[in-house]
């Protein structure tokens, strides 16, 4: 049975958008049955350049990825998720819509790369460190036995990766 991430950022065109590309390509990989899901409560509207920019140079395939509202993922039509995971401070702080099936939530923060200060190369960088630091966190979600965890055990393992 597939485990349906959903990563939630503010304006879904950054850290969510990372999130979701590496997850997949992560699953992928691995031979895993997850399957990443991204959204924001303000979405942009499009993706931010450079967050597509580091996934291309990492090898990491962009086709599909776009800027979209978690509304989308609360329709009755969507796939039901098991995991939302915030990775911005403001989307954590806000009222999510409600969740089919009661996912399990967690929040793993990490600064926003569009804010690094000066030219593209330090954006780049930035964003590719973000890309990074997300990826060893969902390493490690791809490392837990998804598919036998209760939901209070998988809460437990995902807030020991959000230390880490």
């Amino acid at each position: 049975m597939t485990t349906h991430v959903l990563i939630l950022c503010t304006h879904n065109s950054a850290r969510s958008v990372l999130g979701e590309a590496m997850l997949n390509h992560l699953a992928q990989s691995l031979g895993k049955d997850v399957r990443a899901h991204s959204a924001g409560s303000s979405p942009k509207g499009q993706v931010n350049p450079f967050a597509l920019q580091v996934l291309n140079a990492a090898g990491i395939s962009t086709e599909g990825v776009r800027s979209k509202s978690w509304d989308e993922f609360a329709q009755p039509a969507a796939p039901q998720m098991n995991i939302v995971i915030t990775v911005c401070d403001s989307a954590a702080a806000e009222t999510c819509p409600y969740w089919p099936g009661a996912p399990v939530k967690v929040h793993w923060g990490f600064p926003d790369p569009s804010n690094a200060q000066g030219g593209d190369e330090a954006k780049r960088t930035a964003f590719d460190i973000t890309r990074q630091a997300l990826g060893y966190k969902l390493l490690q979600l791809l490392a837990l036995p998804l598919d036998t965890l209760k939901p209070a055990e998988l809460q437990a393992a995902l807030s020991v990766i959000s230390r880490s």
